[in-house]
């Protein structure tokens, strides 16, 4: 049986089975940058991730040369955060998306939340709130990365994604569940349930939550709400250059390209 449990709880599971395509990742948001950002004059490598969670991202631009800022809701996140950033120049704090504030008010030429944290923004305020806050924290022609999976409201099916990762001898297999979303409260049920076995034991926890869903004209009809942004490109979860997007129903992993104006 699985125990329930919040899985950012436990951030060495979470990042063991994330943490696959991180360099990947942290690739594509360097080439964005370097492609859409537009900063005059010379910028320190600056960048600000709200949910980091447990710094992955961080961790890896903090190696080529990145200063990290970073910021999540869960304080286990964080303190696991700061652990493995001891070493290199990073700011770490607890902080909600919608209302957050980065110590010293320092300005970023470049910031990203490339998973689906953006919908536990469950209302349209709060998503606005957060544009906002981020729009803030730009230099003028600094980009935001952001990453959104798109709701098809006519599929009624229970969709479901697995992983299975290891690291140090702790296996962790993931299975996430979600379900058909309202298309009037616009929300959708998702269960993740983490199975870990370590020295020979296996425990299973599992975790349900509620995501604001978008689709192409939902997630157009809020960037409009923050014409400070601009949306100058998109692309998919492959996270590669060549695989340039429409914003629009044709695919889910919506991958959402905003240049401060």
């Amino acid at each position: 049986m699985a125990i329930s449990l919040d899985w950012y709880s436990t951030p060495l599971y979470y990042d063991i089975i994330f943490d696959a395509d991180t360099k990947k990742e942290a690739t594509f948001l360097e080439d964005v940058y370097r492609l859409y950002g537009k900063v005059k004059g010379k910028s320190a490598l600056r960048v600000l991730e709200p949910a980091c969670g447990s710094a992955r991202l961080m961790l890896e631009l903090a190696k080529r040369g990145w200063q990290t800022y970073g910021f999540d809701l869960s304080s286990e996140m964080i303190k696991f955060s700061q652990k493995r950033m001891k070493k290199h120049e990073s700011h770490l704090w607890v902080d909600r998306m919608e209302s957050f504030v980065v110590p010293g008010k320092v300005k970023f030429p470049l910031a990203h939340t490339l998973v689906s944290t953006f919908k536990y923004l469950l209302t349209e305020a709060d998503a606005v709130a957060h544009l906002q806050r981020v729009a803030e924290g730009l230099l003028q022609g600094g980009v935001y990365v952001l990453g959104v999976h798109l709701t098809d409201y006519a599929n009624l099916t229970e969709e479901h994604e697995r992983w299975a990762e290891s690291r140090g001898g702790v296996d962790v297999v993931c299975n996430i569940h979600s379900w058909a979303a309202d298309p009037k409260t616009r929300l959708e049920k998702v269960r993740s349930r983490l199975r870990i076995t370590k020295a020979g034991e296996t425990k299973q926890q599992e975790t349900t939550w509620n995501f604001r869903t978008y689709s192409a004209a939902q997630m157009r009809a809020l960037l409009k709400k923050v014409p400070t942004l601009e949306l100058v490109a998109c692309y998919d979860y492959t996270h590669t250059l060549e695989n340039m997007r429409e914003l629009d129903d044709s695919y889910s992993d919506c991958v959402t390209i905003l240049r401060k104006r």
